[in-house]
C-alpha cells in the first residue's frame, strides 16, 4: 500500500538515521541496557537496589536525551528533500506511453468549486429540510463550518456517530462524534465492545448502508456539507433533548442534498454565478500558446462558485496535440455541463472531445447493460433514434459501458479515466474491466504543504523516535523503568493528537489515522493506479512517463536502500527541489 505521508515518513535514509540512534539495532529487536546500568554495585560485590533504580532512571533519560539531539539533527537533512504538492503519485506501476485514451469525469475532475458551492448546499439542504420534511425552523440557526469535517469518514447510520476508520476497520479514538461534541473514548469502547468495527457492519462496496451495513462512508467531495448538516441537526435534537429516530434523520438529510441537486437548486446557481462573470483572452489566462480557438473566449474569474479549473484547457490540449483520443462520462446534465466547459474551456470545447457523454448514474453506468443512449440535441431535446456510433460533437445521455465499449472499441489498460470519487468512478472501471485510473485528490496538496512545514516534520520525526525508543526500552519491567515509559506514553499520545491537529482538529488527516492508513487511502490505494491533486499536474510530465511506486519495506524486510530521488535535475516534478530546478 501506497503511503500519503511525505517522503521521510518511512524513508529509508530516516528509518536508518533512527535506527542509529536506537542503539543501532533492528526493529523489532531490544537492545539490552549495559549492565552498569542496570545494577550498580559495591566494591565488594553486592548490588543495592536503590542504586540499581537510580542508574536505570539515568540510563533511560540519557537515551531519551540522545534521541532528541539526534532527532534535532536529522531535521535539516529532511527538509532539504520535500515532495512537491504538485507531483503525481503511484500505487500501480504505469507508463504513459501504453495509453492511447484518456476518460474524465467533470465535477472534481475538470472544474472545480469553492467552499461558497458547499455553504449554498448546507444551506438550501437545511431550507428543505425545514419546508418540506418540517423539521423545527430553529435548525435555520446553524450554519455550514467548512473545517469541521473531512471525506472519507463513516455514519453509523442507527447510532447517529460520524468517525474515522483506519485501514483495519479500527475507530481512531477522538475522533467519534455524536452531534457536534467529541464521544468520550470509554463510551465509544463499550457501545463497540471495543474499537473494531466488524465487516458486517461495514459499509458496502460502494461506501453505502445498504442490505443490512449500518455505516455509511462519505467518499464524495461533495458530501462534505451533508456530513455537517446531518452533525448540526443531530446536535439541535441532543441539546433539547428532542426524541428522535437516527435512521429517518440520515433519510431525510440523505433525500435534502439529493433533491439540491435534482431539483437544480445548485446547478442554477453555478450557472447564474458564470452568466455574471466578464469575458477576456485565453492567452492571458493561461500565459501560454494553444491551439487556435473560438472567439467565444473564457471568462475573467470573478466567479463565487467555480474556485479554479487548473488549466483544464490546457492539459485537454496536450493531450490533443500528441494525438489522444478522450471523452467524457459524468452524472451531471447536459445544459449545466456545457455551460461550465464553455467557461472553463471554450466554445469549441466538445471538439476536444471524441465522446461525451452526461446524466450516466455512475456507478450504474458500469453495471446496468440494459439502459441505451440516447442523442441530446443543442436546445436539450431527447432525441429517440436508435444509436449505431457515438460521434465526435455530440451529447449523449445515459447508456452503459458495455454498450460505450462496444460502439468505441477502447478497452483495458490503454484506457486511463480520471475521477475524484474513488467508488463511483473508479472501483469497477478497474476491478472488471482492466482500465487503468487516476484519482483527482485536491486535499493531497494542501496536506503536503502541511507535511512540509518544519513544525510538522519536527513533530512527526521526534514522535517517531520516541515510538521507537519505547518499543525498543519495554524490555525493562522494573517499577522505575516503568514508571518512565508510562511518561513517554503520555508524551507520545499529547504529540499524537498535535499531530491529528495539523490538518482537522476534529478528524485529523484524510489519509492517515494515528499510525495507520485510514480506510479512505485503503479504497484509494486498490482503486487508483495514479493520484494527484489536480489535471494540471499532468502538464509536468511527458506523454511517455513512466510512473514508479515507491517501495516502501514491508514489517519484515530490511529498509537496506533508500529511496531518496538521486542526485541531479532528472526533470521529474516529484520533490520540491526537482521541481524549482525545473
Amino acid at each position: 500500500m501506497a503511503a500519503a505521508a511525505g517522503p521521510w515518513l518511512g524513508g529509508r535514509a530516516a528509518a536508518a538515521a533512527l535506527r542509529g540512534l536506537l542503539g543501532g539495532c533492528l526493529w523489532g529487536v531490544p537492545a539490552p541496557a549495559p549492565a552498569a546500568a542496570i545494577l550498580s554495585c559495591s566494591a565488594r560485590g553486592f548490588c543495592t537496589a536503590a542504586g540499581a533504580a537510580a542508574d536505570m532512571k539515568s540510563y533511560l533519560w540519557e537515551r531519551y536525551r540522545e534521541a532528541k539531539r539526534s532527532t534535532e539533527d536529522l531535521v535539516p537533512s529532511i527538509m532539504s528533500n520535500l515532495l512537491n504538492p504538485d507531483a503525481i503519485f503511484s500505487n500501480n506501476e504505469m507508463s504513459l506511453s501504453d495509453i492511447e485514451i484518456y476518460g474524465f469525469d467533470y465535477d472534481y475532475t475538470l472544474v472545480f468549486y469553492s467552499k461558497h458551492l458547499h455553504t449554498l448546499i448546507f444551506n438550501a439542504a437545511r431550507d428543505l429540510l425545514i419546508n418540506e420534511h418540517r423539521y423545527p425552523a430553529e435548525i435555520r440557526n446553524y450554519e455550514y463550518d467548512p473545517n469541521f469535517a473531512i471525506r472519507g469518514l463513516h455514519y453509523d447510520v442507527h447510532r447517529a456517530i460520524l468517525m474515522k476508520i483506519d485501514a483495519f476497520h479500527y475507530i481512531q479514538l477522538g475522533t467519534v462524534y455524536r452531534g457536534l461534541s467529541v464521544v468520550p473514548d470509554e463510551e465509544v469502547i463499550e457501545m463497540y465492545e471495543g474499537s473494531h468495527v466488524p465487516l458486517e457492519q461495514m459499509s458496502d462496496f460502494y461506501g453505502k448502508s445498504s442490505q443490512g451495513n449500518t455505516m455509511k462512508q462519505f467518499m464524495d467531495i461533495f458530501s462534505l456539507p451533508e456530513m455537517t448538516l446531518l452533525s448540526c441537526v443531530n446536535e439541535y435534537f441532543l441539546k433539547n433533548n428532542l426524541d428522535y429516530e437516527p435512521v429517518h434523520l440520515y433519510k431525510d438529510v440523505k433525500d435534502s442534498i439529493r433533491d439540491v441537486h435534482t431539483k437544480g437548486i445548485m446547478y442554477r446557481a453555478i450557472e447564474a454565478d458564470i452568466g455574471t462573470t466578464k469575458p477576456w483572452g485565453f492567452k492571458e489566462r493561461h500565459k501560454q500558446a494553444l491551439p487556435a480557438r473560438s472567439s467565444d473566449s473564457p471568462v475573467q474569474r470573478t466567479e463565487k462558485y467555480i474556485c479554479y479549473a487548473e488549466q483544464t484547457r490546457a492539459v485537454l490540449a496536450k493531450l490533443a496535440d500528441h494525438g489522444k483520443k478522450m471523452f467524457l462520462i459524468t452524472n451531471s446534465p447536459s445544459s449545466f455541463v456545457d455551460k461550465g466547459m464553455r467557461y472553463i474551456v471554450g466554445k469549441d470545447w466538445r471538439d476536444l472531445f471524441d465522446v461525451v457523454i452526461v446524466q450516466a448514474e455512475k456507478p450504474n453506468f458500469f453495471n446496468d447493460r440494459r439502459r441505451p443512449f440516447r442523442k441530446v440535441t443543442e436546445r436539450g431535446v431527447l432525441l429517440w433514434d436508435k444509436i449505431h456510433k457515438l460521434e465526435k460533437g455530440q451529447i449523449y445521455k445515459q447508456g452503459n459501458l458495455y454498450e460505450f465499449l462496444k460502439l468505441t472499441g477502447w478497452r483495458g489498460s490503454k484506457v486511463l479515466y480520471f475521477g475524484d470519487h474513488i467508488y463511483s468512478d473508479l472501483a469497477d472501471l478497474t476491478l472488471k474491466h482492466g482500465w487503468r485510473t487516476g484519482a483527482i485528490i485536491p486535499e493531497l496538496r494542501s496536506e503536503i504543504k502541511i507535511m512540509n512545514t518544519e513544525q510538522y516534520i519536527q513533530t512527526m520525526t521526534w514522535l517517531q523516535t520516541l515510538t521507537g525508543l519505547l518499543e525498543q526500552m519495554q524490555i525493562h519491567r522494573d517499577d522505575t523503568s516503568q514508571m518512565i515509559l508510562q511518561e513517554w506514553k503520555k508524551e507520545r499520545k499529547e504529540m499524537r493528537e498535535m499531530t491529528k491537529n495539523f490538518f482537522n482538529s476534529q478528524f485529523g488527516s484524510l489519509f492517515r489515522t494515528d499510525q495507520n492508513p485510514t480506510y479512505f487511502l485503503r479504497r484509494l490505494s486498490r482503486f487508483a493506479d495514479i493520484y494527484m491533486a489536480s489535471l494540471s499536474c499532468l502538464l509536468s510530465y511527458d506523454v511517455s512517463h513512466t510512473f514508479y511506486p515507491r517501495r516502501t519495506p514491508l514489517q519484515h524486510e530490511l529498509p537496506a536502500w533508500s529511496d531518496k530521488p538521486p542526485a541531479g535535475d532528472f526533470r521529474i516534478p516529484f520533490t520540491q527541489g526537482v521541481a524549482q530546478a525545473k
